[in-house]
């Protein structure tokens, strides 16, 4: 089992950055990927980034330039450093771990969400 804490959303005007952080804790675990998604009500969730064990990143395409992915693997902590963000970004974000499961199966493992909200 993992549990996802996040921290680091709020309130920021357009044009400013934000760092979200996501740290994954569980009695054992093996971790295969992290990453972040954000949803607006009324629409599906979305994904924003995505980082595996050996670093690589994949980005939406919303993003790409403007949000940086990065983990530190000691710390099992993933940091979305967020620029130049706009209201269009307005959203819960979630955490999501890809883990092993008791049945040794990949699962997906989600955090509660944390508000990111842009003002113009």
């Amino acid at each position: 089992q993992v549990q996802l804490v996040e921290s680091g959303g709020g309130l920021v005007q357009a044009g400013g950055s934000l760092r979200l952080s996501c740290a994954a804790s569980g009695s054992s675990f093996s971790i295969i990927t992290m990453g972040w998604y954000r949803q607006v009500p009324g629409k599906e969730r979305e994904l924003v980034s995505t980082i595996n064990s050996g670093g690589s990143t994949n980005y939406a395409d919303a993003v790409k330039g403007r949000f940086t992915l990065s983990r530190d693997n000691a710390k099992n902590t993933v940091y979305l450093q967020m620029n130049s963000l706009n209201p269009e970004d307005t959203a819960v974000y979630y955490c999501k771990a890809r883990a092993y499961n008791k049945l040794l199966i990949p699962y997906d493992y989600w955090g509660q969400g944390t508000q990111v909200t842009v003002s113009s």
